[in-house]
């Protein structure tokens, strides 16, 4: 499978698709988020912000981030080597449009949950 680009069956040229399918995943999510809320965190910091991610998916999502533009990734010299994540220019410009969506979100939760119970009663 090729990471650097992500395929939709019907549209596999759709750049929006594209796009959306790696900000919109769950742990791209709450990384961008944990790393607004706190600036620049090291990997554990990140890990325990987020206990339910494992540590592979946690990297694999931080590389994905990386290739992205999203996070910048610092690495210290030192014994043991420290490594810093930081959300880069792009990210933070996508931050007002996350929150826009989440407020969305939580202004017609109860609306959704209502319907939702309507329709599989």
């Amino acid at each position: 499978m090729d990471r650097k680009q992500i395929k939709d069956a019907m549209f596999p040229e759709c750049p929006v698709r594209n796009v959306l399918s790696r900000i919109m995943d769950k742990w791209t999510l709450l990384v961008l988020y944990t790393l607004e809320s706190t600036g620049t965190m090291r990997f554990n910091d990140i890990h325990r912000a987020i206990p339910d991610i494992s540590q592979k998916m946690l990297t694999t999502t931080l590389k994905s981030m990386e290739s992205d533009g999203l996070v910048a990734r610092k690495v210290i010299p030192a014994v043991p080597v420290k490594v810093e994540y930081t959300l880069t220019e792009r990210a933070l410009s996508l931050m007002p449009l996350l929150d826009q969506l989440l407020g969305w979100s939580l202004e017609h939760f109860g609306e959704i949950m209502a319907d939702r119970q309507k329709h599989f009663k």
